[in-house]
């Protein structure tokens, strides 16, 4: 790893983790495409019912491996290798955990999980069959997560993002033979999905067969003590993660009781369009948190702040071309996901990605912020931005908007919401650039 914060450094580990996560958020993207021409507006909206699950997975995966990757980070940076090689141990410990509980949760609690998440007559078999195949690849979810981040921060981006697009474009291979040709329905986009972290996993074994790799696995106990340690760093992954499944949940509900199927239908579009944008600026926090622990481990202030402009000003470019995109093209990108030219589905989906997307200027801010603030050794700061924006924030925004605006309503409390957490987030950075 390059010990100076330069911009070539800074784009080395960026790019690889924002085509990384690009390519991971295209698991569920596939689905919604494949899924809306193969089961229409209901089998969307029952994928849609589903998300939280797979956010709620994801999320502790993404807790285990990045928290356990930056302290293994910091741990090297100051010449500790065997406490390095115990996070790596612990890691992979809690991750086969965690796994084997979703996958229990897969096999015994499938049906009660669907009714739980809000399925209706309709909706509740196509859920259910979702949840089931989906939660029976739980181990391979999250140890996939974990691999990613150590390979990741042992000087592997560019095999970590390999792992990840590679993975993603056999599920959208997957996902079109096993929905049309072998015409397995919701089953077949579930293990299409499921099959894709397995793939990611044969990829990044590579680099585990390397000598020359910074991580092993100890003979050890598994010590309560570290726990604090190892998930604390990755609280602000699990906090943005959890909080696409908040949103999702009651969004969900309340859009049933609005517009019915159909306007879940609809954010169903905008809510996978908004989890690829929304992982774009995960991969750039991921990307360069090796790069931020390392200065942090080393006391390199300068670097740190310089890593932070450049984190921010990516960020706003970013934000400001997916809005572009979004705003002149909503038309035809709703199109695509509207099999049957629904004109109803159309007109909820166009206003609501132009409305939503306006959020991801703030959100931007926020999600790098937070994990900046994580990655070097301030995880207070960036679990309380993200418990904010994911958590706090949103039941009171959602309900006072919809009130007033109805279905507007909806599509508008992200966007409030970020800018809120927004104003909280510069005030707490300004404290912090003060004292340091």
């Amino acid at each position: 790893m390059e010990q100076e914060a330069s911009l070539r450094s800074f784009g080395r580990y960026a790019a690889p983790g924002i085509l990384g996560q690009v390519g991971i958020s295209c698991y569920i993207l596939a689905d919604t495409f494949f899924v809306s021409r193969g089961t229409g507006a209901t089998g969307l909206a029952a994928l849609n019912i589903a998300l939280p699950l797979y956010n709620l997975m994801n999320g502790i995966g993404l807790m285990i491996g990045v928290g356990s990757a930056t302290h293994f980070t910091i741990c090297r940076a100051q010449g500790q290798q065997k406490e390095a090689d115990r996070a790596f141990t612990h890691a992979a410990g809690l991750g086969l955990m965690a796994g084997l509980f979703f996958l229990l949760l897969g096999v015994l609690a499938a049906g009660p999980l669907a009714r739980l998440l809000g399925t209706d007559a309709e909706t509740f078999p196509l859920t259910s069959i979702y949840l089931r195949t989906l939660l029976c690849f739980g181990p391979f979810f999250i140890m996939n997560n974990v691999l990613l981040a150590f390979v990741r921060n042992d000087g592997g981006p560019s095999r970590a993002m390999c792992g990840m697009i590679i993975g993603s474009l056999s599920n959208v291979v997957m996902d079109y033979v096993f929905i049309f040709p072998l015409g397995m329905g919701m089953f077949g986009a579930a293990l299409a999905t499921g099959v894709s972290p397995i793939i990611s996993m044969l990829i990044l074994s590579g680099h585990l067969r390397s000598p020359a790799r910074g991580f092993h696995l100890l003979r050890t106990r598994l010590h309560l003590y570290l726990l604090p340690a190892l998930c604390t760093p990755g609280l602000p992954s699990l906090i943005s993660e959890l909080s696409s499944g908040v949103v999702l949940l009651l969004f969900n509900q309340v859009l049933l009781r609005l517009a019915g199927n159909t306007g879940v239908a609809a954010y169903g579009i905008v809510a996978n369009l908004a989890l690829v944008a929304a992982a774009v600026f995960t991969g750039l926090s991921t990307g360069v948190q090796p790069l931020v622990s390392h200065s942090s481990g080393t006391g390199e202030s300068a670097s740190l702040r310089r890593l932070f402009r450049y984190g921010i000003v990516t960020a706003i470019a970013i934000a400001t071309v997916l809005f572009t995109v979004v705003f002149v093209f909503a038309g035809p990108i709703a199109a695509v996901f509207n099999s049957t030219g629904d004109p109803v589905l159309a007109g909820y989906a166009v206003t609501g990605l132009r409305i939503y997307f306006l959020g991801f200027w703030c959100a931007g801010l926020n999600i790098v912020c937070a994990a900046f603030f994580s990655a070097s050794g301030r995880s207070g700061q960036g679990f309380a931005i993200s418990l904010l924006r994911g958590v706090i924030f949103i039941p009171p925004v959602l309900l006072a908007l919809t009130a007033f605006a109805d279905v507007n309503g909806v599509w508008a409390t992200f966007p409030t919401v970020e800018a809120l957490v927004a104003v909280l987030t510069l005030v707490c950075l300004s404290r912090t650039f003060r004292r340091s």
